[in-house]
């Protein structure tokens, strides 16, 4: 049932709960234009956060941001066969560069404004960065080049919903080229386990399971990828970020070959790897409840929320000035902090209107808590509330967001584990897939064919979210049959039904 604050809860319908809770709390909103989104500030907020923190991590590991165009000349997606089949179907293209008059009324294309060649809109980079880099690379000495880029990209989604599936969205992909396979191989884990695991688990909140891609499910032109699974409340599979390492197709296709401290001509290795808001539809599906949005601190926009209470100019004024004196020590500490100074709304209004938007902590500071030299503390992930000494508050609230970071981050391993199993048998397999909702992660063997692969998600509708490089317990990479097939398989996978 819906709540009084007009969210339909989880247990009664969590597609509908998810779709209401983003446009309540603010995050986004629908466009005019089919299929793509507004972010509104406070979602928005959430993104430059999300921005900040793996730029940091992007640049200590040595790279560098730059820019490339939106517009990609049809005949580069061409160049890479596996690549263009991987993308074609979701391509918008650009077929003129002027518009006229419609006799009919409005406006049409301009026939003689037709373009001489197609430009497909930006799906994602990898043609117009590599015939980029046939330029740019001559040497070994111009090797590694280890660059990323923040930008938008547009990929025709017959199926939207926010933040999680989008005709537009935003991202940064990184591009990097190398002298050696290995090398190539050491950027795209180091990518893996130092930029996107780390920040999943320590800003995001979220445990994530590292693995590599079956054939079926890799990057289309990729030699491998890599992946970080995460689990959303209702048992479901999300990929919160890939990296892939592309051998030398890219390279091959747009000729980009270096001289070799041999002197010898050789094709450069690549990698590219890339997270989008996708991930704030992770956060909002992996903590948030039937109140509304659930914010790790790290990621908050607003981290610490004063309410100061009192019905007349004198009171309020010193409950302001108290939400003031601890707002600006909290400050100085750099803990992003709000007021709410409104005069028409009630208290419980407010709580409310918080609670929604996901605000880790909220202070309440009323005349009677004054007069005891005392506030109230109340977390948003639990609802609990303590009472707190004016003079210990600012500490108090700064130890609280640490230990609402680490709990958020236990809560949701402790609930992925409860639902990790592993099954041997298909009877069980598909009796754990049966239905319409998700069932966990499941771990099972499977004989590594791609045949194999395609029959279980058409008969389940669960996938292979990956082969975990580091087995969840031991007995995991011991050898075993297939569940379906009943060939051996070298160890037991992840199977999910995937957002």
């Amino acid at each position: 049932m819906s709540s009084n604050l007009g969210i339909t809860s989880r247990s009664e319908n969590y597609s509908e709960w998810y779709n209401e809770l983003v446009l309540k709390a603010d995050l986004a909103d629908y466009s005019a234009v089919r299929g793509c989104m507004v972010i509104k500030p406070h979602g928005y907020g959430l993104w430059e956060l999300m921005q900040r923190a793996l730029d940091d991590m992007f640049k200590a590991t040595g790279h560098v941001n730059a820019y490339f165009p939106l517009f990609i000349p049809k005949s580069f997606f061409e160049k890479e066969a596996e690549h263009v089949e991987g993308f074609a179907k979701e391509c918008a293209v650009v077929t003129h560069h002027r518009l006229k008059p419609n006799p009919a009324g409005g406006l049409m294309p301009d026939p003689e404004a037709k373009l001489s060649e197609e430009l497909i809109v930006r799906p994602t980079s990898e043609t117009i960065i590599w015939n980029t880099y046939k330029d740019w690379i001559q040497s070994y000495r111009d090797l590694p080049l280890l660059i990323n880029q923040w930008a938008n990209v547009v990929r025709w989604e017959l199926r939207t919903r926010l933040f999680l599936r989008t005709a537009e969205f935003l991202w940064q992909e990184g591009h990097t080229a190398h002298a050696t396979f290995e090398e190539a191989e050491t950027e795209a884990l180091t990518i893996l386990n130092e930029c996107y695991t780390k920040f999943a688990e320590e800003y995001m909140a979220v445990p994530v399971i590292k693995g590599v891609k079956s054939e079926g499910e890799k990057f289309a032109g990729a030699d491998h990828t890599y992946c970080i699974e995460a689990m959303t409340q209702d048992l479901r599979a999300i990929q919160a970020g890939t990296s892939h390492h592309l051998g030398q197709n890219f390279a091959k296709a747009f000729g980009v070959q270096f001289v070799n401290k041999e002197n010898q001509l050789e094709y450069v290795y690549a990698t590219s790897w890339g997270v989008s808001t996708r991930l704030i539809g992770t956060l909002i599906m992996a903590h948030s409840d039937d109140k509304g949005f659930v914010s790790p601190p790290k990621l908050s926009p607003i981290q610490v929320v004063f309410v100061p209470m009192g019905r007349d100019e004198a009171t309020r004024e010193r409950t302001v000035g108290a939400s003031t004196t601890i707002s600006d020590e909290l400050k100085k500490a750099g803990i992003r902090v709000k007021t709410d100074l409104r005069e028409k709304e009630s208290p419980g209004f407010k709580y409310n209107y918080w609670e929604m938007r996901g605000i880790p902590i909220r202070v309440e500071v009323g005349p009677r808590d004054l007069d005891a030299g005392t506030v109230i503390v109340a977390r948003r992930d639990t609802g609990d509330k303590e009472t707190v000494a004016l003079a210990d508050a600012a500490g108090r609230i700064q130890t609280l967001l640490d230990q609402i970071q680490k709990d958020m981050f236990d809560r949701a391993l402790e609930f992925r584990n409860a639902n990790t199993k592993r099954v041997d048998t298909w009877e069980e397999f598909e009796q754990t897939f049966a239905g319409e909702g998700g069932a966990g992660f499941v771990l099972a063997h499977w004989d590594g064919t791609t045949e194999t692969e395609n029959v279980i998600a058409e008969m389940t509708k669960a996938t292979i979210r990956c082969i975990p490089l580091t087995p969840l317990e031991p007995s995991d990479a011991e050898p075993g049959t297939c569940i379906l097939t009943g060939k051996p398989s070298k160890c037991r996978v992840i199977f999910a039904k995937a957002y």
